[in-house]
């Protein structure tokens, strides 16, 4: 038989383990596990949380060995959603991927990942695998290519329920996967279940992708780029299906995007991430309306809204630097900024507290800059005001970068 394109890396043995809570009658869709979503109040961490500490990813070659992933540090709490926000070439798929150990032995991943108190990197193959759509669910970027072609929509999702011991018998299965395609929305689900990926539109096959994702109830689910390649009504329908499925199940989401717009409507906490680190991070509301780091300014700024005249974005000058260049003094965003000084260029800012669960790695914020006055977010002179709107802000010494 042919192995589905999308499940394979899903699949495994199932494995008990008390700390994760999974072992569980009916999945989802079982009344008594149903969670509420958790406080967007609550003070700490809770139980149960993905985290992500210092992570590192390297590519090896013959050639040459590609650092495209340091120090990265993250928390994905149940019930609510941790929006990695960056433009292409930043790190962001590298790092969702890295955490659910999807490289193979060229491909050298350093640091730490819990779950629940599971050590995910200490992990042979064969227990990661167990965790791999049990309790960690994956949403990849491309629907089309990531479904079997060959195999109906329905087996496909029966397969995995199946594979991780939710359902025993092969009709058990497939009732269940047409419950979960009706689940995540899906219009006569009994249908689609028997029709093959290229009779579906993208929505659709985003959808089903979905539901194999959630089939056997995960603590979190960790989605790539979910909505790239829908229509604007798709991607509402998606993102509102996403918030939904939270508040039932009660599950993480660690959601990777470039697109502001779609981590303005999710996020409860935002980290961006520029040239491989992260450069902020913070509340979704703070970060997205006060930048702390000009990077992130300078994303909101090239955003258009329908007040912006005609040429009137603010485009970040220059280029990235090259993905896995290594940045041997100073911040990889310094070049690119209008606001940077010499401190900027000496050493590489760490992450520092800039407000109340808000930090961002720039030497300027929190000191002040000489002759220059602050407009908007990080700075354009004298004391740096964080917290000012960036939108539309004009710069004297260049675009708000």
């Amino acid at each position: 038989m042919t192995a589905p394109l999308m499940t394979t890396p899903l699949m495994a043995a199932t494995v008990t383990d008390p700390r994760l809570g999974q072992d569980r009658p009916g999945g989802p869709l079982h009344p008594g596990f149903v969670r509420r979503r958790a406080s967007r109040s609550t003070r700490g961490i809770a139980p149960g949380a993905l985290r992500v500490q210092d992570l590192a990813v390297t590519f090896r070659s013959k050639r040459a060995a590609v650092r495209a992933v340091r120090e990265v540090s993250f928390t994905v709490e149940p019930g609510r959603t941790l929006v990695l926000l960056g433009e292409s070439g930043s790190g962001k798929s590298v790092s969702a991927r890295a955490t659910l150990r999807l490289y193979g032995d060229r491909v050298d991943v350093e640091g730490s990942a819990t779950l629940a108190d599971l050590d995910l990197f200490g992990l042979s193959e064969a227990e990661m695998r167990a965790v791999r759509g049990k309790s960690l669910g994956f949403v990849p970027q491309d629907a089309g290519g990531s479904l079997d072609p060959l195999r109906r929509i329905g087996a496909q999702v029966a397969e995995v329920v199946r594979w991780h011991g939710v359902e025993r018998t092969r009709r058990a299965a497939r009732d269940r996967a047409v419950d979960l395609l009706a689940q995540v929305g899906i219009p006569d689900p009994g249908r689609v279940a028997r029709a093959y990926p290229h009779e579906l539109s993208g929505g659709m096959r985003q959808r089903a992708l979905i539901a194999i994702a959630i089939s056997c109830g995960p603590r979190v689910l960790i989605a790539d780029e979910p909505t790239t390649a829908l229509d604007v009504t798709i991607q509402a329908q998606v993102l509102e299906l996403f918030a939904r499925l939270q508040d039932e199940l009660g599950m993480g989401l660690l959601m990777v995007t470039h697109d502001v717009g779609v981590a303005e409507q999710v996020a409860d906490r935002v980290a961006v991430m520029y040239a491989g680190r992260l450069v902020e991070e913070g509340p979704g509301a703070v970060v997205l309306s006060q930048p702390a780091h000009p990077y992130t300014a300078g994303l909101l700024g090239a955003v258009p809204t329908p007040e912006t005249p005609r040429g009137g974005l603010q485009a970040i000058a220059g280029q990235p630097p090259p993905a896995g260049a290594v940045v041997a003094d100073g911040c990889a965003f310094a070049d690119r900024c209008a606001f940077a000084v010499e401190a900027c260029r000496r050493e590489s800012p760490p992450l520092a507290e800039v407000g109340p669960g808000h930090r961002a790695a720039c030497p300027v914020v929190g000191g002040s800059v000489v002759g220059r006055a602050v407009v908007g977010g990080p700075a354009v002179g004298g004391p740096v005001a964080v917290g000012q709107p960036v939108r539309g802000v004009s710069h004297p010494e260049g675009p708000a970068s």
